[in-house]
C-alpha cells in the first residue's frame, strides 16, 4: 500500500507535468517558441531558496527570503523562462527601441558583457515586449492547470530570479517561478508582510 504523503507529492510531480505542457503549448508570436521550462525538485528546491536569499539580501528585498521559505517547503516548481530574442521583426518599439535589429543588438552586447549568475540586476535587457507576453502567456497557462487540479500555486519573480542567477535556464533572459504544494493549508497566502 502506498503512504498518502508519497501519493500526494507523486501527483504534485504530474501536475507539473501537465503544467510544463501547458506552458510549452500556450500561444506564441508568429508560431515560434523562446520558452525554456525546467522543474525543480528535491534537494534542488533548497539550492534554489538559497540562491533566492542570496539575491535579495544583497538588493536588501525582503520577500525574496519570504519567497524563499515557501519555495524551499514547496513539493516542487516549475520554472519558465524566456531566451533572449530579437527575430520578430515587427519593430513596434514597445521595448524603447526604434527597431527589432537595435535592441536586439544591444540584447547581444549585454549578454556577452554581463555572467547573469554574477549580474546585479534581476534580467538582462533588453527584452522583446512581445516575448515578454509570450512567457506571461505560458506562465497563464501553467498556473491555470495547476489550479484545475486543485495544487496550491503561486507565480513569483523572485522564484525566477534565483533560478536564473543559478544558470539553470541557458540562454534566458527573464524568467518566473511557479512553486506547488499540495498541503492542508496554502502556503503561499496569509504570508508575512516584510
Amino acid at each position: 500500500m502506498q503512504d498518502e504523503n508519497d501519493a500526494i507529492y507523486e501527483g504534485v510531480l504530474t501536475v507539473a507535468k501537465l503544467m510544463a505542457v501547458a506552458a510549452r503549448t500556450a500561444p506564441k508570436a508568429k508560431g515560434s517558441d523562446v520558452i525554456v521550462i525546467r522543474t525543480v525538485y528535491g534537494n534542488d528546491l533548497k539550492i534554489l531558496a538559497d540562491s533566492m536569499r542570496k539575491f535579495g539580501e544583497m538588493h536588501k528585498l525582503g520577500f525574496f527570503s519570504r519567497d524563499a521559505n515557501n519555495v524551499e517547503n514547496s513539493d516542487c516548481c516549475l520554472v519558465i523562462g524566456a531566451k533572449a530574442d530579437a527575430s520578430l521583426g515587427l519593430n513596434c518599439g514597445a521595448c524603447g527601441y526604434k527597431s527589432c535589429a537595435a535592441m536586439g543588438k544591444e540584447q547581444k552586447r549585454n549578454l556577452e558583457s554581463t555572467n547573469n549568475s554574477e549580474s546585479d540586476s534581476a534580467f538582462v535587457g533588453p527584452n522583446c515586449a512581445v516575448r515578454a507576453a509570450d512567457l506571461g502567456i505560458a506562465l497563464g497557462s501553467a498556473a491555470k492547470t495547476a489550479a484545475m487540479h486543485n495544487v496550491d500555486n503561486r507565480i513569483m519573480y523572485s522564484a525566477g530570479v534565483g533560478a536564473l542567477k543559478l544558470g539553470w535556464l541557458d540562454g534566458c533572459t527573464t524568467a518566473y517561478a511557479i512553486p506547488l504544494s499540495a498541503s492542508g493549508k496554502n502556503l503561499y497566502f496569509d504570508r508575512k508582510r516584510d
